[in-house]
């Protein structure tokens, strides 16, 4: 009942959000508004102000590196041998690439933070903000240098394909956020009151504002293209690479929450960015909006199972 208490207000705010666009309350569009307020002000409000009061457990940055991002890699290069028996022309490597960006690149944000947040509570704030301080530069960062180094088109140095992805990091709220949040703890003046109250008036917001925001946003998602590729992409996500974080985390000695954060992490369906990212190579296109609206609708029924599992643990 506990663990139906988590999950399942979580789907209905995405639920609500597609039905909404689905009756025609909204347009199709108001995801970027939504999106924007979430995203630039409501989940950055929350993350700052979680940093600055919630008491953190001691775990080292680098333990919680090596499980995420181990399980990440694992899974990156079995999505790459994968594809390539998938692939009719074995010749098309720079499809390995984007398939590996579907088969990892998980809806941590909109979807992750939300749950990891009802499941595990603010103490999770601190491990979760460890692995988002990274995943989208570091993501984006491999995927274009192996996109780059398989195409064989790269005319510059590989200072000018990192420079943009640094820019983009720098300007980025939920980095500055957890920036800024670590920056005043270690000041220990804690928050003014009223500053306090507005800041949780805003991060109140967020969460629900994130759920509604990718319901209206699977709206354009469709579950089309090489079905095989589509269903191979969802079971390396959901399956493979939370049972590789589970062992990592293990393996590696996290504490329970540390722990909990990774493993829902690496449960996370595939996000938007991973579209994005195919779309922005034009590779792949259909197969990773099918992952990312099918891998929506099957971690209705895995995420139950893996917060199950970490509860377990705890």
């Amino acid at each position: 009942m506990a663990t139906v208490l988590i999950v399942a207000p979580v789907f209905a705010l995405i639920a609500a959000g597609y039905a909404s666009v689905l009756f025609r309350f909204v347009s199709e569009t108001a995801h970027k508004g939504i999106s924007e307020f979430a995203f630039s002000i409501a989940i950055p409000a929350l993350l700052f102000r979680t940093i600055v009061v919630s008491e953190f457990p001691d775990v080292s940055p680098w333990r919680m590196w090596g499980a995420y991002y181990g399980a990440l890699a694992i899974t990156w290069i079995a999505a790459l041998a994968l594809s390539a028996c998938l692939r009719e022309r074995r010749e098309d490597r720079e499809d390995g690439v984007v398939f590996a960006i579907g088969s990892v690149y998980g809806n941590i944000v909109m979807l992750g933070i939300p749950l990891v947040l009802s499941a595990l509570g603010n103490e999770a704030a601190g491990p979760m903000s460890l692995i988002l301080s990274v995943n989208t530069p570091l993501l984006w960062l491999c995927g274009i240098l192996q996109m780059e180094l398989v195409s064989r088109k790269r005319t510059g140095s590989v200072l000018s394909v990192i420079r943009p992805v640094l820019a983009d990091l720098a300007r980025n709220p939920l980095m500055l956020a957890i920036g800024f949040g670590v920056v005043w703890r270690f000041t220990g003046l804690g928050l003014n009151p009223v500053v306090d109250r507005t800041i949780e008036l805003l991060a109140q917001a967020g969460s629900p504002a994130a759920l509604i925001a990718l319901g209206i946003n699977l709206f354009r998602f469709e579950v089309k293209g090489e079905m095989l590729s589509v269903a191979a992409m969802s079971a390396l996500k959901l399956l493979a690479m939370p049972a590789v974080a589970f062992v990592l985390a293990k393996l590696l000695g996290l504490p329970p929450v540390a722990a909990g954060v990774i493993v829902l992490f690496a449960a996370m369906p595939t996000g938007a960015n991973a579209y994005i990212f195919a779309a922005q190579y034009q590779r792949l296109v259909n197969p990773v909006s099918g992952a990312v609206a099918l891998g929506t609708l099957l971690a209705a029924v895995t995420l139950p199972v893996v917060v199950v599992i970490v509860a377990g643990v705890r």
